[in-house]
């Protein structure tokens, strides 16, 4: 802070341009480019890959709301689709040839603590002429065949939220590519469209603007917490590993209770959530947040039924695996401060309720 300070410079500088360096080494992506959220992250994405008005991108019905309403803002269309039902992961196998025609772009999601399957989408993006991206918001450190997310396509996102396994004190986000000229139009689009050298560089901002573009420039303050939280995030995916193997095992005999993601051990697996699925879990969470333990519902509407998108016409049925997931599904505490012994708590009052030791 002291730093920033000094430079007098509170966004789109120093710690900015340090921090893009540090995640390029991290995720062995070639450009990393700070934003101000993971939703512009996506956004400015999709743009920078040319996305047109009225284009039609497909996107999982099951997903925090960002991911769809990320492509109409940038002026496409979303195109629904059901997910696995083991991995939550968005599932090609139900697409249907008119969908996928239809469409120019494909954006599956990494969500909670395992990627989607991305050998599988990368061969269907190639067979149907896709432009492949990902949402991989959650997936700082997920790895699949030793690539990080968000690098297995054209490029992905990253969030800073500060729930996030990597978390800021506020928002913040980034794109992550391998691609050098989508990088630079990412970089000019959150700088209002501004081509040339801008981060760090004050008089940059008075340079030629191409695009038409975004205010998205990352704060210099969140960086330099990310900076400092970097150096702690391998050892907090450890801990968060522990955590959810704790679970597992104090969860494993209760019955109607089921996790998921299963835990697999892989590389890709990073626990930003720890999610569990069972019939009765709008009761389970007043249960639980009357023994003072909070949980976060994963997520009680799906995308196809949300409010903003009724104009699509979609009805309760068109997805059922996602709706299953919106019914049943609920979070627990998962978080690098979190402990043992607390784990085992959560786990105790899930099995009292359970296991009739509560009123049903």
């Amino acid at each position: 802070m002291d730093e920033i300070f000094a430079d007098g410079k509170f966004s789109h500088s120093r710690q900015v341009g340090r921090l893009e360096k540090a995640l390029e080494h991290y995720t062995g992506a070639r450009r990393v480019i700070g934003v101000n959220s993971g939703t512009d992250a996506l956004v400015l994405l999709l743009k920078a890959c040319g996305l047109r008005p009225g284009d039609r991108v497909l996107v999982p019905a099951y997903s925090f709301v960002a991911t769809a309403t990320s492509v109409v803002l940038a002026g496409g269309r979303p195109v629904f689709t059901d997910i696995d039902p083991d991995t939550y992961a968005m599932r090609t196998e139900g697409i249907g040839d008119e969908e996928a025609d239809g469409a120019r772009f494909v954006l599956p999601v990494h969500l909670f603590s395992r990627m989607a399957d991305m050998t599988a989408l990368a061969a269907f993006a190639a067979g149907h002429g896709l432009v492949l991206l990902e949402d991989s918001a959650e997936g700082i450190g997920m790895r699949q065949n030793g690539v990080h997310a968000g690098l297995h396509g054209r490029g992905g996102v990253l969030s800073f939220f500060p729930s996030k396994t990597l978390g800021a004190l506020g928002d913040a986000g980034a794109v992550l590519t391998d691609d050098e000229d989508l990088a630079d139009h990412v970089a000019a689009l959150r700088h209002h469209g501004r081509t040339g050298r801008t981060l760090a560089h004050f008089p940059g901002i008075s340079n030629e603007t191409l695009h038409v573009g975004h205010n998205s420039k990352m704060d210099d303050l969140q960086a330099a917490v990310l900076l400092a939280k970097l150096t702690v995030l391998d050892e907090d995916v450890r801990h968060r590993a522990v955590l959810a193997r704790r679970y597992d095992e104090g969860l494993r005999e209760v019955p109607g209770v089921t996790r998921r993601p299963a835990i697999t051990g892989a590389p890709d697996e990073v626990f930003y959530v720890y999610l569990i699925e069972t019939d009765r879990r709008d009761e389970l969470v007043v249960h639980l947040h009357e023994r003072g333990i909070g949980t976060e519902t994963y997520y009680p509407l799906p995308l196809h039924l949300q409010p903003c998108f009724a104009e699509l016409g979609h009805r309760p049925g068109d997805f059922p695996v996602a709706e299953a997931a919106s019914r049943r599904a609920v979070a627990l505490p998962l978080y690098a401060d979190l402990t043992e012994a607390e784990v085992d708590r959560v786990c105790a009052a899930v099995r009292d309720f359970h296991t009739g030791r509560v009123p049903a």
